[in-house]
């Protein structure tokens, strides 16, 4: 499967040179994928993300988002957490370059202006969140296992805080109808998909503090 740079930097250019080789180890190993979902996956690893599904609130969205990375989960939960996040990722990143379009455009009011630089920012936040969390993901070894998971959920649970946030800025301002239900549709979206990413973590989660 090809696979892609899952993280884009959102930090300084000093800040990105730090980062840069790490972050090149992580696209060579976080599973996220350019290819389309597999036309014959195994039946156990199908039922496995199925299976696995059933835990968050999008259960159907979960398993179609879930199911073209089902030769790298396998049956393994991990793997399930790490491909939930970077998918949620991908969409925040994808809603905040379509909110900063949407910004640059003409005849915006005060106020829509306002709502959505604040969505903008909100939007910045989520995606920093998500890819602290999926570097955190790649560092699970050790003793610390269980304070790692849970810096690794209170940054998810703050990613879908901040879209939310974003959501409630719209409800708050008079804003044109088609461009209120443009954004408020995008996040909408990934606020879905970090919604059941913070499912499967905590599932995980649970799984192997039982094991420890």
């Amino acid at each position: 499967m090809e696979s892609f740079t899952c993280l884009r930097l959102s930090s300084s250019p000093g800040l990105a040179v730090i980062f840069a080789l790490f972050f090149f180890y992580l696209s060579l190993t976080t599973p996220c994928s350019a290819a389309s979902p597999e036309p014959h996956p195994p039946t156990n690893t199908t039922q496995f993300i199925r299976t696995s599904c059933g835990v968050t609130m999008y259960p159907k969205l979960c398993f179609k988002t879930l199911s073209a990375y089902a030769s790298t989960i396998q049956t393994s939960h991990m793997e399930l957490a790490n491909a939930a996040l970077c998918v949620s990722l991908k969409g925040a990143q994808s809603s905040s370059n379509k909110v900063l379009k949407l910004s640059k455009g003409q005849g915006l009011s005060r106020r829509e202006a306002a709502a959505i630089t604040d969505c903008i920012e909100n939007m910045q936040d989520s995606v920093d969140e998500l890819q602290q969390s999926l570097v955190a993901m790649k560092d699970l070894q050790g003793p610390d296992f269980q304070m790692k998971m849970s810096d690794i959920v209170t940054w998810v649970s703050a990613a879908l805080t901040d879209e939310d946030t974003c959501m409630d800025g719209f409800a708050e301002h008079a804003m044109k109808g088609d461009l209120k239900s443009t954004i408020r549709s995008n996040i909408v979206s990934v606020a879905q998909l970090t919604s059941n990413a913070l499912a499967i973590i905590n599932k995980f989660l649970s799984i192997q503090g039982n094991q420890l």
